[in-house]
């Protein structure tokens, strides 16, 4: 017997989605819905309660205390309980922040908010705080809407889950596409009247809006499981092991709430993807139905479409892998998506990380408008593997020109980072040490050895002979 309460009136639908629902790509909320609680109770035999919120988990008692719509109180038995709160939208106290017009989007209702206020209030001015993915998604977002739009960030570039150089190729196209953006700048408070916000204040400058969404990024939603005593882990989501079981029994969780293994520091992280939560959902499912299933961890692939770019990382950035305690060196180059000469290409940055001493990949990053989306999957499944710089560099690679060049810009990069580790010589720079002539006659070895000679601006040889 399965029971599952939602605290939202939705279950099963495609978060990730929301920003292009209200670009209006996606035409209407409903397209995003991938199951209803009536297909779970029709086709799986599990009873779905939306509008109902778990207020407390007695892991003593075996109990979970729900409200219901009504605001009643009901105590419901488990034997098995499995936590999925997710994350929260973080909210920063400032003033202000309850103002008519001020926006999170995490959930469904709070896109379908956001179109309300778009299609009633028409506002012109959006301010963005925040310039992670689901910042830069809905800046894209407002500005196909036709808003003027602005991103404030308090570090010192968008996009912090990519190495500096590469965030500002992101930074590049957002402007170029009329995105103004203020980084290094933290938002201080927010201005308005009963009708609504109208300003934005940060520690540089004053904005006009009449619209502010708040993309300061996720928390994992831990209040129920701290007060029913989960250890929390050093991220501040909920601890558990590869079986996804929390510290106490009976009880496991899954998704944005708990940490992950990351596969390449082998340390616990938090990293809130809805790939990530899909799967985990499926091993917390089947290990408290009686199975053995098991989670390895992850590496921290994403990706997002941010205009006209794709952009996509996996792995740790040079920061990352500085603080884990690697000697990481980089390696960047930029290549052709498909063969030259076949139209629709366009040069790709291709960024890779690599351990110095080992040789071992660390991380990958890309950004460029053909070609990225999928082929960031090369490295993360090689960082799944544990491979070095040098086994990527030997894949065997797909090629056909309207799809790739004989050398895949991944093989290029990685052919870059044998370089930088010292693994094969550079094209450029490298110092010659000397020559081998073999030949049948010893008069055209000496000419030959000394044009080489003087080519590289070395002595002449003495004559050969034999």
């Amino acid at each position: 017997e399965i029971m599952v309460f939602e605290a939202s009136g939705h279950v099963s639908y495609g978060s990730c989605g929301l920003p292009y629902l209200i670009s209006g790509v996606i035409p209407k909320p409903e397209d995003l819905v991938v199951y209803t609680p009536q297909f779970f109770l029709d086709k799986r035999n599990i009873r779905v309660f939306t509008h109902h919120t778990v207020t407390d988990l007695d892991p003593s008692r075996k109990q979970v205390r729900v409200r219901r719509p009504d605001g009643t109180l009901q105590d419901v038995s488990y034997d098995r309980f499995i936590l999925t709160t997710g994350g929260r939208a973080a909210r920063p106290p400032i003033p202000g922040i309850d103002l008519p017009g001020v926006f999170t989007l995490r959930t469904l209702e709070d896109g379908v908010a956001i179109l309300d206020y778009l299609s009633q209030r028409r506002p012109r001015q959006a301010v963005i705080v925040g310039g992670g993915y689901i910042g830069l998604e809905m800046a894209e977002a407002f500005r196909a809407r036709g808003l003027e739009v602005a991103v404030v960030e308090m570090l010192p570039q968008v996009m912090a889950t990519l190495d500096p150089d590469m965030a500002a190729l992101v930074a590049e196209s957002l402007q170029r596409n009329g995105v103004a953006l203020y980084t290094g700048e933290a938002v201080t408070g927010l201005e308005g009247d009963n009708g609504g916000v109208r300003r934005v204040h940060t520690t540089g400058r004053t904005l006009e809006a009449d619209l502010v969404l708040l993309a300061g990024g996720v928390k994992p939603n831990v209040s129920l499981a701290a007060a029913a005593g989960l250890r929390l882990g050093p991220t501040g989501a909920v601890a558990v092991n590869e079986r996804l079981e929390t510290s106490l029994p009976d009880i496991w969780a899954a998704g944005d709430v708990a940490e992950v293994n990351h596969l390449v520091t082998g340390a616990p992280a938090y990293i809130p993807l809805g790939t990530t939560a899909n799967k985990q959902g499926r091993v917390a499912g089947e290990n408290a139905a009686g199975g053995r299933a098991s989670f390895g961890g992850v590496v921290g692939t994403a990706v997002a479409k941010l205009f006209d770019l794709e952009v996509a990382r996996t792995g740790l950035t040079l920061a990352e892998a500085e603080r884990a305690g690697f000697d990481p060196a980089t390696a960047t180059v930029k290549q052709h998506s498909r063969a030259h000469y076949y139209p629709g290409g366009a040069k790709m940055s291709v960024k890779l990380i690599i351990d110095r001493p080992s040789g071992r990949l660390l991380g990958a990053q890309m950004v460029g408008t053909d070609g990225v989306s999928k082929r960031i999957d090369v490295p993360a499944a090689a960082l799944h593997a544990g491979w070095t710089v040098e086994e990527l560099y030997g894949l065997d690679l797909s090629y056909a020109p309207p799809f790739a060049p004989v050398w895949d810009p991944v093989l290029m990069a990685a052919r870059e980072g044998l370089k930088a580790i010292g693994a094969i010589a550079a094209e450029r720079g490298a110092d010659m040490l000397g020559f081998v002539f073999v030949g049948k006659s010893p008069r055209a070895i000496a000419a030959d050895a000394t044009a080489a000679h003087a080519l590289w601006g070395a002595p002449a040889p003495a004559p050969a002979s034999g």
